[in-house]
């Protein structure tokens, strides 16, 4: 028997056991093979990356400046970009933004290829040096695997997107070791409701790739740290936390803000090359100045909460100066800021990888800078530690919109709920202060502008799965500018409809003449050599091609119209758009999301 023949086999065996499952029962057994693959392809991605980054790190010297840092970044930015332009030939940057697009518009289709590509090419990015984080290439890895494990069983919309969503849940959950942030952060980001039918496969995926991390990697966290007694929280604290709040909002907008215009500056770039230039420019020498902003930069935060400062210095310039507390303090605050434009400027450049371990980091030294400073300048003997895993929930939820998931994650990494008032009280305000500032995630800025975005709003859901292109009409008979009124009395003997647009002879759009328009001179022959135009009006507005469904509904209104013209951005004539089959479809769509 040949392979292909064996696996056609097996695929048939797999089908007849599906059927005779109930529902439920089969969504339980696929929850645990989404999660089972899931933590393997974490463990994978985890072990290509780290091979990368030891085989190029591991015999530096900590007290020597080296400048091989220069030119790693731009190495790996162009290995990740070759691999993904002539191997993949699909983008798969911007993880968690993708599984949000296919949710919405790709009827939670993500291709095969998904599955392994995300890992290969976000440990080339990261292993060489690239300032972006593991998360989002493992999310989309495991969020393909449960859309294709749904698409093999054969599932519909709604079951599909429900694998979907346990795969990047149980992604997220065996990178971090944490199930329960795996699961809130798919009800909480990728706004999965909260059922019955949902939560359940969830948890057994999150737990199930979980199991799958403590067996293949052991039970030590990502983030080893473990407070002690003088760690935890006082009431006294308070104050400060607030204070951490505050800053931690306004680093997140500064995060999300920076991040978009040094990705307007690169699309503004035109040739490749260029792009490679400039971002290996900026982040190798970014990363010679600042080592801790090589990789993901797990280890330096990690060393930082610890309280030890000393290993942020390694390979640098001012490893000579790492003694110095004023030194200290300025160096954590560089990086702190030049970290978002690393991060940027990798995926900008062409890398792959995500802004989930990025903003930690920026958390990370937030809270540190502000504990260091006020050790140093009023003695209050601050606590580095709690104060740096608080400040990474702070920015994590300012930038990501999603305060429980970054207040669960960093209570499971700590072992415990020590810290769990300082961290509502700051990721309260710094979500509050960052939403005020801005109300989209980094992940759903993009798809909202577009209207491509799900939500816990039934109402805008809906809306974001009509689109334009098929509800558009284009059974209206076009008339010319030169035709006349005897012209067009013939064409209404046959005609379906009681509106007609006036294109050229180009094909844009003059404007439309109506039925009703014409009833008055429609039996008076001496009328007939009347030039169409004296009828023609203009519409109260018009559609553009490809417009969001939701920004339409408003011009119907304020037109006071039933029907409106959609044109391209060059005026030329396309269809008609009616706002009664707008609201047909809304009604169908409605009942399919409620059922």
């Amino acid at each position: 028997m040949t392979l292909s023949g064996f696996t056609d086999r097996i695929y048939a065996y797999f089908l007849r056991l599906t059927r005779r499952l109930s529902t439920r029962q089969m969504l339980m057994v696929l929850a645990v093979i989404v999660g089972l693959l899931a933590g393997v392809g974490t463990f994978l991605f985890e072990l290509l990356l780290h091979a990368i980054e030891e085989g190029l790190t591991r015999w530096f010297s900590v007290d020597e400046a080296q400048f091989l840092y220069l030119i790693y970044p731009v190495i790996g930015i162009i290995l990740a970009t070759l691999f993904v332009r002539y191997i993949v030939r699909d983008n798969i940057s911007e993880g968690v933004t993708r599984v949000l697009y296919a949710m919405s518009r790709g009827n939670s289709q993500i291709a095969p290829h998904n599955t392994w590509t995300s890992v290969v090419g976000g440990a080339t990015t990261i292993g060489f040096g690239g300032s972006v984080g593991p998360e989002a290439p493992i999310v989309l890895t495991g969020a393909a695997i449960g859309s294709n494990v749904g698409r093999l069983a054969r599932l519909n919309y709604k079951y599909s997107t429900l694998l979907l969503c346990c795969g990047a849940g149980a992604a997220v959950a065996a990178i971090f070791k944490a199930p329960i942030t795996g699961l809130v952060f798919v009800l909480e980001i990728l706004m999965l409701d909260i059922t019955a039918t949902s939560i359940i496969p969830l948890l057994i995926a999150t737990v199930t790739a979980t199991t799958m991390a403590f067996i293949l990697r052991g039970f030590d966290p990502i983030i080893a740290v473990k407070l002690s007694p003088e760690d935890g929280f006082e009431l006294w604290q308070i104050p400060l936390f607030i204070l951490l709040g505050i800053c931690c909002g306004l680093m997140a907008w500064y995060f999300t803000t920076m991040n978009a215009r040094v990705g307007r500056f690169f699309k503004r770039q035109t040739k490749q090359y260029h792009k490679w230039l400039i971002g290996g420019a900026v982040l190798g020498l970014l990363i010679f100045i600042f080592p801790p902003l090589y990789g993901e930069g797990y280890e330096a935060f990690t060393e930082l909460m610890q309280g030890r400062t000393g290993p942020l210095f390694d390979n640098s310039l001012f490893y000579a100066f790492s003694h110095i507390e004023w030194v200290v303090i300025l160096f954590v605050i560089a990086t702190m800021f030049f970290k978002v434009i690393a991060m940027a400027t990798t995926n900008a450049a062409g890398g792959v990888g995500g802004t989930f371990a990025p903003s930690l980091f920026v958390g990370a030294f937030t809270g540190a800078a502000l504990a260091l400073i006020c050790n140093a300048l009023f003695d209050l003997d601050v606590p580095i530690a709690s104060f740096t895993l608080v400040g990474m929930a702070g920015v994590m939820t300012g930038v990501m919109k999603a305060p429980l998931t970054s207040i669960f994650l960093i209570a499971e990494l700590s072992n415990g709920y020590e810290l769990f008032i300082p961290l509502m009280i700051t990721a309260c305000i710094s979500f509050a202060l960052n939403y005020w500032l801005d109300p989209d995630s980094i992940y759903t800025k993009q798809l909202r502008q577009r209207g491509e975005l799900l939500t816990h709003d039934k109402d805008q859901s809906v809306f974001v799965f009509l689109k334009l292109d098929e509800l558009m009409e284009t059974d209206f008979i076009r008339i010319r500018e030169h035709m006349t009124l005897g012209d067009l009395i013939n064409i209404i003997a046959t005609a379906r409809r009681n509106i007609f647009p006036v294109i050229d002879d180009f094909g844009h759009l003059l404007g439309v003449v109506q039925l009703d328009d014409l009833r008055k001179d429609m039996f008076k022959r001496e009328k007939y050599g009347t030039t169409i135009m004296s009828y023609m009006i203009q519409p109260p507005d018009r559609i553009l091609q490809h417009e969001a469904i939701q920004s339409i509904l408003p011009k119907f209104e304020d037109g006071r119209t039933w029907m409106l013209p959609v044109v391209d951005k060059e005026n030329r004539y396309l269809g008609f758009i009616s706002k009664s089959r707008i609201l047909n479809a809304y009604r169908e769509q409605l009942v399919k999301i409620q059922q």
